[in-house]
């Protein structure tokens, strides 16, 4: 596979190898089949005696089957990297509780400073009315 030019990136430059791979498959797999497309032909040599015209089908037909089975685990193999893996998903978990357990500590200071404002304005309340109930 050729170097990708330094402007692309890891993602691009994994997008383009992919795409290099499933085009390498599908020409595997269409020089597999375009020998066994007219099946007017095929069905002949089916019938034919000559065992060189058996050998050909059989050798296409292999062709077919590996070409086939390439692109079978060309797919399976992305659907693998499609999906996170344990560890992946286990620190994305993490860092979502994390964050969760930041904006809670957070909330928990505002109503601490909230309640302690509340406490200060109640005592200067209650110094105001037993200073008055002093005077009476």
């Amino acid at each position: 596979m050729a170097e990708p030019p330094p402007s692309q990136s890891p993602a691009q430059t994994s997008a383009a190898g992919g795409r290099e791979d499933i085009l390498a498959c599908v020409s595997a797999l269409e020089a597999a089949l375009l020998p066994c497309l007219p099946a007017r032909e095929l069905q002949a040599v089916d019938r034919s005696l000559q065992s060189a015209h058996q050998i050909d089908v059989e050798r296409h037909a292999r062709d077919f089957m590996e070409a086939a089975k390439k692109l079978q685990s060309y797919f399976i193999s992305l659907q693998r990297e499609d999906r996170p893996t344990t560890e992946d998903m286990l620190r994305k978990e993490i860092a979502t509780m994390e964050e969760e357990l930041k904006t809670k500590a957070e909330l928990i200071d505002k109503h601490k400073k909230l309640i302690e404002g509340w406490q200060k304005e109640l005592k200067e309340q209650l110094g105001k009315h037993i200073t008055e109930l002093e005077r009476v």
